[in-house]
């Protein structure tokens, strides 16, 4: 793609890399057939190829985010589904990353409602307590949602029916490793998460251990800024990036200079972020080298329990699960066979979930802001899902959970829940009232 951006605007280090992002495109149209909202609007403007055009315009001619420009960014989910189409290798995640960081910028005025919204949530969400008791003040609302105005009601009617208590698995401490130590990592107990199923970091906690692993829940380490970045919030959004970047980096160079040899990460969300650091910090003269080293080191735990070696599993249950690959996982860490081998080396036959390239429509917190679009998307997730005629599903994302939670009635499992199962650890609950294994135990990928 031709550009005409002048030397000024190339000087600025983002927006030269944006540049360089909107050259590589060659115009084809592969990420059409792969983006979800394209594929439920039909309106070039809300796909990527589209988007891309609206940005290049936006940032050549140095202007304010027009309203339209800003509603089609917007309703971009960053699932970066066109980046596996993409035959050219356009890097749209820093490209959109960027073009809200701009609109942000350029003070674009919102609506006071999204204003409040949005603000509400980058305060919100990324501390735990706090999260904790808006949670609760939503399900005490659950009788009277009925009677609040637009996305007031939708996020109400999401509060979970049960708000679990804190967990002690997720203050700073460190968990010793069963028998030899293997390895010495540090868990990111994230914080959305350790509100939502705080036995997902708890069942992480335990299958490390038993794999000879010293865990470590490193003080000072919080939110990944996720949250915010994608809401091109960048001032917050840098602050928790390098808040856990400091504490990871003063981590390694404890206990005798030992280090750390992985930073396990069981929210594939925050995985996709956290392994971006070092991109994002890359012009920070203080913080780059020590980002970079986070993102080297930096693990989905299915990832890390491929390297590290599962074992032989205590039960080979011999049920079939549907399989659902979060977004981040199978497009922003392009880790698409890992999950699925450990799930089927533990026993379990896997189904693969027809247009599973498909976003569930969860995006951190699009199923706020964009409700409509994600709940049509969540309703075409869930049917291509209960075609597989699973006895559950499994993934790992809490959003995904909750989400695609929201819409069917079959139990859904973190992958670390099942593995830790399988190996010595509890029975998980969304799944107490399924036998433990399964007649006859059929283990393997099932052909689609």
């Amino acid at each position: 793609m031709q550009t005409n951006f002048t030397l000024d605007q190339l000087a600025d280090a983002a927006m030269a890399e944006s540049e360089r992002i909107l050259r590589t495109c060659v115009h084809c149209g592969f990420c059409l057939a792969t983006c979800p909202t394209y594929q439920i609007l039909g309106d070039e403007l809300d796909s990527p190829r589209g988007r891309i055009y609206q940005i290049k315009d936006m940032f050549e001619n140095d202007k304010p985010a027009p309203d339209p420009v800003v509603k089609h960014l917007d309703r971009c989910l960053s699932c970066l589904s066109c980046m596996t189409t993409c035959p050219s290798g356009v890097h749209y995640m820093h490209l959109v990353d960027h073009a809200r960081v701009y609109v942000e910028r350029r003070r674009h005025q919102r609506p006071l409602a999204d204003r409040l919204l949005r603000r509400m949530l980058a305060t919100v969400i990324p501390r735990p307590r706090l999260f904790r008791l808006a949670l609760l003040g939503a399900w005490l609302g659950r009788p009277f949602g009925r009677y609040m105005p637009g996305r007031l009601k939708g996020m109400v009617a999401m509060a979970p029916k049960r708000i679990p208590g804190p967990s002690n698995v997720d203050r700073p401490q460190v968990f010793p490793a069963e028998g030899v130590r293997r390895k010495r990592v540090t868990l990111l107990n994230g914080c959305a998460q350790q509100v939502l199923d705080p036995t997902i970091n708890e069942a992480t906690v335990r299958l490390l251990t038993r794999h000879g692993c010293e865990v470590v829940v490193t003080k000072g380490a919080g939110c990944c800024g996720a949250v915010t970045h994608h809401m091109g919030m960048e001032e917050p959004a840098h602050r928790a990036t390098v808040a856990n970047v400091a504490a990871w980096s003063a981590e390694m160079a404890e206990y005798g200079g030992e280090g750390l040899d992985a930073i396990v990460i069981n929210t594939s969300g925050c995985g996709t972020s956290v392994k971006d650091y070092g991109f994002l910090l890359r012009e920070d003269d203080e913080w780059a080298e020590r980002a970079a080293k986070v993102s080297v080191i930096t693990r989905d735990v299915s990832e890390f329990m491929i390297e590290l070696g599962l074992g032989e599993p205590v039960i080979e249950t011999g049920h079939t699960i549907a399989y659902h690959s979060a977004c981040s996982m199978q497009h922003g860490q392009r880790l698409k066979t890992e999950p699925k081998t450990l799930l089927a080396k533990a026993g379990f036959v896997i189904k693969d979930v027809p247009e599973g390239h498909l976003c569930c429509g969860s995006a951190g917190t699009y199923n706020l802001l964009q409700p409509e679009l994600a709940t049509e998307l969540r309703t075409r997730k869930v049917a291509n899902i209960e075609r597989t005629r699973p006895d559950f599903i499994a993934t790992g994302n809490i959003g995904c959970m909750t989400q695609i939670g929201g819409g069917t009635d079959l139990p859904i499992v973190h992958t670390a829940h099942l593995l830790d199962w399988v190996t010595g650890g509890p029975k998980p609950d969304a799944i107490a009232h399924l036998p433990d294994t399964v007649v006859p135990a059929a283990a393997g990928v099932a052909a689609e």
